[in-house]
């Protein structure tokens, strides 16, 4: 299911006129308004526990009835359940009690510290409890683990299946070792269906996402906890269950990784007498390569004749300036790192001849300078592997000045190892080894050939 964006079979049902507390209470801009009122038999009902009633909880549960299920909240601690059943939010959050107030008026929302009654009432259990650091950095899963033997010990003579949808944050594997520990059986399916909520627009995130992810193994399981958020209009992402595990840790490692960027440009600007603002500010309107999918993909090492010499010059200004720029000085050694892993897979393969393919920094040029295939090929060649090379932009006659002057004094006898022609490699290697995506028709006489590849420029081909 990894790589599905749609879910067959799930209707968004348009709404028209109820969301009026949002404009009102978030200050929100004028947008379509929404009506909840008559979802339950025009989008069909679910009857939900929210398990946990936290800042991703309490949002949640609200959210939720607000969409028209039947919610009740589950949680040890009575103030939180005595909160929602008077009305009234657990703690701060805009909008939220606005949202509580609602379900508790229409019925749709109510709150227990009671587990069992409220599971043998509802199909889908979304488990929302905390998983806070331990010292070693760890993640804590003492309450997921409690949860999750609760549950399991409410499943014993239950006539119908429970669906399990996991939105704590928990690294992949979590939920495959949760339903193999505590949820075992045919009863009942695990699901990950991770939160992208802020504290302090919690309320706004959830009832206009940029994301709804739903991972699992049981195809129905997903996307009947997918079909939760249809009245939202957003595309749900299908896919396997690690994969949306993972894919909340990838976004919020993103996130942290802009800000600190961001603050470490904005201190070298500083530095330097120049406006941080503005810089940072007409770098994101590049929608082409900033703000955008560019370089988002894993693949081969960086090189060229830019990005390593740039950073070097800012690491290096910095130090002349006392600044520490942790993140911008271990971007060089990240990438060499990424290379050395490279090089240690090559080194793996079981085959005498290797070939490589591609030669250049990166595709569709025939630039040397810094390119991580020449350091590739320089460790391969120094633990004696017999390596041949083929790159469709590359003749050694065609090259000069530093381009030709940087791969002889890396590789002095380059020239024995290029092939003019990609059949001579794919005839002579016994493995082949993409550094760069082959171009169709170089990809159609690869896979022709049938000889093994390993690909590190991690492009489809």
């Amino acid at each position: 299911m990894a790589g599905e964006s749609a879910c067959p079979g799930v209707t968004a049902v348009p709404l028209t006129g109820e969301l009026e507390f949002a404009a009102a209470s978030l200050k929100l801009a004028p947008r379509p308004a929404w009506h909840t009122k008559g979802l339950n038999t025009s989008a069909g009902r679910e009857r939900l526990a929210v398990l946990g009633l936290g800042y991703v909880g309490s949002v949640t549960a609200a959210g939720l009835a607000h969409l028209g299920h039947q919610v009740i909240g589950v949680d040890r601690d009575s103030y939180k359940v005595e909160s929602i059943q008077a009305g009234r939010a657990p703690f701060y959050e805009p909008g939220l009690e606005e949202l509580i107030r609602e379900g508790r008026a229409n019925g749709r929302l109510s709150a227990t510290v009671a587990l069992e009654p409220a599971l043998a009432d509802s199909d889908i259990a979304l488990i929302c409890v905390g998983t806070p650091s331990e010292p070693n950095g760890n993640l804590g899963l003492e309450q997921l683990r409690r949860v999750s033997g609760d549950v399991a010990g409410c499943l014993p003579g239950r006539s119908r299946r429970l669906i399990v949808a996991v939105r704590s944050t928990v690294f992949p594997g979590t939920c495959e070792e949760m339903a193999a520990a505590f949820l075992g059986g045919s009863r009942q399916s695990v699901v990950s269906n991770p939160e992208f909520m802020r504290e302090g627009n919690a309320v706004l995130d959830f009832l206009e996402p940029s994301l709804v992810v739903v991972g699992g193994e049981d195809r129905s399981a997903v996307e009947r906890v997918a079909a939760l958020y249809a009245p939202l209009h957003v595309d749900p992402c299908l896919v396997s269950l690690r994969t949306a595990e993972m894919i909340k840790y990838t976004c919020n490692s993103f996130h942290a990784l802009k800000i600190a960027f961001a603050n470490e440009t904005g201190t070298l600007a500083a530095a330097l007498d120049v406006p941080a603002g503005e810089v940072l500010d007409t770098l994101c309107r590049d929608r082409k390569l900033n703000i955008s999918p560019a370089y988002l993909k894993p693949g081969f090492a960086f090189g060229g004749a830019c990005l390593p010499k740039d950073l070097r010059a800012v690491v290096y200004r910095a130090g002349r300036l006392d600044l520490k720029l942790p993140l911008l000085e271990t971007v060089l050694p990240s990438n060499a790192q990424h290379l050395s892993r490279a090089v240690q897979k090559v080194l793996d393969l079981r085959a005498e001849r290797i070939g490589v393919f591609g030669l250049a920094f990166k595709e569709n040029t025939d630039d040397l300078r810094e390119s991580p295939v020449v350091g590739l090929l320089e460790q391969l060649i120094g633990k004696g592997r017999n390596i041949r090379v083929f790159d469709p932009h590359i003749r050694l006659d065609g090259i000069y000045g530093s381009n030709q002057r940087f791969v002889l004094a890396a590789i002095p006898h380059i020239g024995k190892l290029l092939d003019a022609d990609l059949g001579d490699t794919l005839t002579w290697a016994q493995h082949l080894v993409l550094t760069q995506a082959p171009a169709a028709a170089h990809a159609e006489a690869i896979q022709r050939r049938g000889v093994p590849v390993l690909n590190l420029a991690g492009a489809n081909w």
